[in-house]
């Protein structure tokens, strides 16, 4: 690991998540990877590249902060160098 990548971990609640998600959604496999190898190099978005969110309100554990690649979020925490995911999930369709 170098000093700048960080260890990306799941939380049990995101496992169980994640494994009806993958059931449901085919694309769900490939979302999830491309999903850790962004939170292993810029979890907090310094490079401007990714839609991830600092949410307001949100207490530790509880997925402070928010990335979207198409339809799925990701919420996870940041702890020093390592990332823990707390959930996943689909944005629904008749959102706006």
């Amino acid at each position: 690991m170098t000093p700048s990548s960080f260890l990306v971990v799941n939380a049990k609640h995101y496992e169980r998540l994640a494994r009806a998600l993958n059931k449901r959604q085919p694309k769900f496999v490939v979302v999830q990877e491309s999903a850790i190898e962004i939170l292993r190099r810029d979890p907090t978005n310094r490079s401007g590249s990714h839609d991830i969110k600092k949410l307001t309100n949100v207490a530790r554990g509880e997925g402070q902060w928010r990335l979207a690649i198409g339809r799925f979020r990701f919420r996870y925490d940041i702890y020093e160098q390592e990332v823990v995911l707390q959930y996943c999930g689909l944005r629904r369709e008749d959102t706006y």
